[in-house]
């Protein structure tokens, strides 16, 4: 790990008030040594802005200006708060209260309620989908899973935007937003979902802002003790602020003006809860006198990333384009975007999984590779994929780092060892930190090659892994580091949320990579219907679907690739077409590309299903059926296993676990995880659907060229009943 690495993951506290404005670029020095009145900062994408807002208040709190515990920095995410934080803490700011809107009210409303409202304070739900639930039967209203998720938004919504169950039906209709079930209906789900909370003295996360911002209107003195304790506000991400938010922060403001807001029109992705970015673009007319600063030099990404960025905004409309930044990128050239068309959606999954596999393989870091889709429900296509690839993974939106339950194992075992470890007999080979670290997380399930699988085995072992390799960086910045100084960094780190990377290919939909980057991204599914998505039919709904592939692209470092399928299912009708977005962007359609990243910059590559150079040509597969009922299947999960998930499974357990055993023989033979021949849900949905023939077996997916070519004779073999398992003469 060379010298920079080390200061960047373990920085120097600046020793004065100046050093910390070192490095800054102009405008962020601006930013930062403007720490009076109200202040917008319009930062694009890449530009720096949580740099400069840290700066800021960090050479406030250094320079005598501002007092730590007199600075409430806001944002939209734990994650983002944590970071925010971690990096005050390294600037030598710690004290200053960095938190989510929903973690400052929350705070507040506990501390106050006994004096505002008397009593215990009700009990917070994390989840409310199960009173909506209660709610539709108390209304004798069917609803389905995808109906309870639908309007619980509606209900999230209408709380954000500040509207009672009453108004719903006008204010939805004056929104235009397209109600999943009757406006009546919601309204009276919406009622009755409030009386179920009311009947069992339950709050939700909305009811948290509610009733802070009735607190403080209601009392006043409450309002001034609030006022007295925070006297300056920065607001991160400020174009996603709801209403409800706006009003909070008015009423935490009070008459004064020591605010600075820190945001993006081109990122306004989160509407659908009620987020707009009229508060940002309006905040010149609240407040006359603003410093205005704008932040356009893009420190993330190459010159061509940001010009397919930039291209994105310039077709864009309304007012949020108006008010648009063109980026002007500070890194070297890199490779121009690659744009690949694939027959079918499966096809694309593994077609990205072969290239990220080739990345790896080339010495790319998998942490440092994204794949990134519009909907949560194509993950699994590309789980698949990459676990048939032999390619680790995490899902985005998964538990905080900390928070599992691995992970605070591992640091009551760590936090032991270093208090006695010289009685310890684990530690008496462990000449080194790291080497201590292995030995202490060796008793926790840490192997120093990963399980096969990829399920919640190796999700654990992917946790501890991300402790020892911060182990060894910490040791690599800290020469001479102890047990102890370790256990000390992941305490500061757990209380920032500060989590270490997890060395695995990150999943994730377009809206949770939002504040993320990565070396190469992999956008995939970028195709009318679902780029923009189906359901986005107004001017406003369309622009913020190319605000969102706008912030897709943008999280790419150095390369971007840009795919979609002509049809869903193997076999279907090839009737679909690359997203408009991409419209005068992208090469035309006639032109062609050598395989393998080795043609025309830029080109299009024709991406042939489960096909490698000169490979041949993959079995076509007819589109994907149920065999219970033979509605045509379109859901990753049921395509795998050829059967709706309600209609009952018919599965040869027997032959599942010659299956199972077979596989096993051949990941000890070859020296691969078991997942690499096939995983647990390829087994399953083979020894349901039982093929005769290999044009039955490569109908299921998950099993490709290549897989039925080595494995496809063995497989039928078993499925007809004449493999003999633990055969040493077989392969």
């Amino acid at each position: 790990m060379t010298a920079a690495t080390h200061s960047t993951l373990f920085p120097q506290v600046p020793d004065s008030a100046d050093a910390v404005l070192e490095g800054l670029d102009p405008e962020q020095r601006e930013v930062a040594t403007a720490l009076h009145g109200p202040v917008c900062v319009l930062a694009g994408a890449g530009t720096g802005k949580t740099r400069a807002i840290t700066h800021r208040i960090a050479y406030g709190v250094r320079a005598g200006i501002l007092h730590p515990s007199s600075v409430l920095a806001v944002t939209f995410t734990n994650r983002a708060a944590g970071e925010m934080r971690g990096r005050l803490r390294q600037l030598g700011a710690a004290g200053v209260q960095a938190r989510t809107f929903h973690s400052a009210a929350l705070r507040q409303l506990q501390y106050f309620w006994p004096k505002a409202i008397g009593g215990s304070m009700p009990r917070l739900v994390d989840r409310k989908i199960q009173l909506v639930a209660d709610a539709a039967a108390a209304c004798r209203i069917r609803l389905d899973r995808g109906e309870l998720r639908d309007v619980t938004a509606e209900i999230e919504w209408s709380k954000v935007t500040q509207t009672v169950p009453a108004d719903y039906a006008p204010a939805a209709a004056k929104a235009g937003r397209e109600t999943p079930r009757d406006s009546a209906e919601i309204a009276q789900l919406y009622a009755a979902y409030e009386d179920i909370k009311r009947e069992r003295s339950v709050i939700d996360f909305e009811d948290v802002l509610l009733l802070t911002v009735a607190v403080l209107q209601d009392r006043h003195d409450i309002a001034e003790q609030v006022r007295a304790q925070y006297q300056h506000f920065v607001v991160d991400e400020y174009q996603d602020v709801s209403p409800l938010q706006q009003r909070l922060l008015e009423l935490w403001l009070g008459e004064r003006d020591n605010l600075c807001v820190v945001g993006d029109a081109s990122q306004t992705i989160y509407s659908f809860t009620g987020a707009t970015p009229d508060h940002l673009l309006d905040f010149r007319t609240r407040h006359p006198g603003a410093t205005v600063v704008k932040l356009v030099r893009d420190y993330r990404s190459t010159p061509q990333v940001v010009h397919l960025a930039n291209g994105l905004l310039a077709q864009a409309r309304g007012r949020a384009a108006d008010h648009r930044l063109e980026l002007v990128s500070q890194r070297a050239p890199g490779p121009e975007p690659v744009y690949t068309e694939y027959t079918d959606e499966p096809a694309e999954a593994e077609g990205a999984a072969r290239r990220i596999r080739e990345l790896i393989d080339s010495g790319v870091p998998a942490a440092e590779i994204a794949v990134l889709f519009r909907t949560n429900a194509q993950s699994e296509t590309y789980e698949q994929a990459l676990a048939d690839a032999a390619v680790p993974y995490q899902l985005r939106g998964a538990e905080r780092f900390f928070d599992r339950p691995e992970v605070r194992k591992a640091g009551v075992a760590l936090r032991g060892a270093a208090r006695f470890g010289g009685n310890d007999s684990l530690l008496d080979d462990a000449v080194d930190l790291p080497s201590q670290v292995r030995a202490v997380l060796s008793g926790e399930g840490w192997t120093p090659q990963p399980p096969a699988g990829s399920g919640a085995v190796r999700e654990r072992w992917e946790s501890l892994a991300a402790l020892v390799n911060l182990a060894q960086d910490f040791a690599a910045a800290k020469p001479g580091a102890t047990l102890a100084d370790l256990v000390a960094e992941l305490d500061e780190r757990a209380n920032a949320q500060h989590a270490p990377t997890v060395q695995g290919v990150t999943l994730a939909s377009l809206h949770s990579a939002k504040g993320l980057e990565w070396d190469v991204v992999f956008l995939v599914g970028v195709a009318e219907g679902m780029m923009p998505i189906t359901y986005a039919k107004t001017d406003e709904q369309i622009e913020e679907e190319r605000r969102l592939l706008y912030v897709g692209v943008t999280r790419a470092r150095e390369r971007l690739h840009v795919s979609w399928a002509l049809s869903r299912s193997p076999g279907g009708r090839p009737n679909r077409r690359p997203s408009r977005f991409l419209d005068g962007l992208r090469p035309g359609s006639t032109a062609t590309a050598g395989r393998g990243g080795a043609g025309a910059a830029g080109g299009i590559e024709r991406g042939l299903p489960g096909t490698r150079g000169s490979a041949p040509r993959r079995v076509q597969r007819t589109p994907a059926r149920c065999r219970v009922c033979g509605r045509t299947l379109t859901d990753a999960g049921e395509m795998k296993l050829m059967r709706c998930d309600d209609c009952p499974s018919d599965m040869n357990e027997a032959l599942y676990e010659r299956l199972r055993e077979w596989r096993a023989e051949q990941a000890r033979s070859s020296g691969q995880p078991a997942f690499c021949v096939f995983t647990d849900r390829t087994l399953m949905a083979i020894a349901e659907a039982t093929p005769d023939d290999e044009h039955e077996l490569a109908r299921i997916p998950g099993v490709g060229m290549r897989k039925l070519t080595r494995y496809g004779a063995d497989v039928l073999a078993i499925c007809a009943g004449h493999y003999a398992t633990g055969d040493p003469d077989q392969d």
